[in-house]
């Protein structure tokens, strides 16, 4: 069975190697190699209740010295040890430089901001291109299931989260031209859905949330049912949504006979008798 690292530690290592793969432009190689020989020294160290956060030059020593148990060879614990001194330079250098804490920040406030925005499935979301963010643009073009083309519009808080987040990214890798918009290590080259679950569920917590009860899907739910809250067509949402059948849009049908209610309630000359 292969070793995992703890959450704390997966992640710490997840944010260095997006700095690998951003600042470097790591092949996917060297990114894979970076994430086993680290999460193995994550797992031992968790044999000994130890995190990475907290771990002595004792509990270094000691791993260095499992891996001679383990009859690792002189060059793959010399690799080991590299990546690890890189890894702690790294983590000494965020603390000090919060550069990269800025970047991953923007991100966050942007993917949040365009998924609210537009409605768009995480899936869409995640693997928007570098297109998608052209200048002035007042409409995303994406494309969902089935390979289908549809366009939903952009506001300005979405459009101005955009700008921010750009400026970073651009300024973190300036000598790489990126594919996609939210670029990560990974083997899609993209950020994972997965990876934003969790960062949102971590601010959710922060903010004093139920983290249980946040997710990408909910900000799409809220999409569709402000909308429609706020006197939007079902049909328009069908579109924006990208549902190829109405009946999907439907569940949002108790929305609307809310707002008829309270319509008819607040303007109805006898609504309130």
């Amino acid at each position: 069975m292969a070793l995992q690292a703890t959450n704390s530690d997966q992640t710490l290592i997840e944010l260095f190697l997006d700095m690998i793969a951003a600042e470097r432009g790591g092949a996917k190689n060297t990114l894979a190699a970076y994430a086993r020989d680290l999460a193995d020294f994550s797992a031992e160290l968790g044999k000994a209740g130890r995190s990475i956060a907290r771990a002595s030059t004792e509990d270094l020593r000691g791993y260095l010295g499992s891996l001679g148990k383990r009859r690792f060879a002189a060059s793959s614990v010399a690799r080991r040890l590299s990546a690890i001194r890189q890894f702690y330079r790294f983590l000494y250098a965020e603390a000090n430089q919060p550069a990269l804490t800025r970047l991953r920040a923007a991100r966050l406030a942007c993917l949040i901001e365009l998924l609210y925005a537009t409605g768009l499935r995480v899936s869409e979301l995640v693997a928007l291109p570098i297109s998608a963010a052209e200048r002035n643009a007042r409409m995303l073009t994406v494309r969902g299931k089935g390979n289908k083309e549809r366009l939903v519009p952009l506001n300005e808080a979405a459009k101005k989260a955009m700008g921010e987040y750009l400026a970073l990214l651009f300024a973190a890798r300036p000598q790489r031209k990126a594919k996609w918009l939210f670029p990560s290590f990974g083997e899609a080259g993209h950020l994972t859905r997965q990876h934003f679950a969790r960062e949102l569920k971590t601010l959710a917590a922060t903010a004093g949330l139920r983290s249980a009860q946040v997710s990408p899907h909910v900000l799409r739910h809220a999409f569709a049912s402000h909308l429609l809250h706020n006197g939007a067509d079902l049909r328009v949402v069908q579109t924006l949504l990208g549902h190829a059948d109405i009946s999907t849009t439907q569940i949002y049908t108790h929305v609307l006979e809310e707002r008829l209610k309270s319509l008819v309630r607040d303007l109805h000359p006898l609504g309130e008798e």
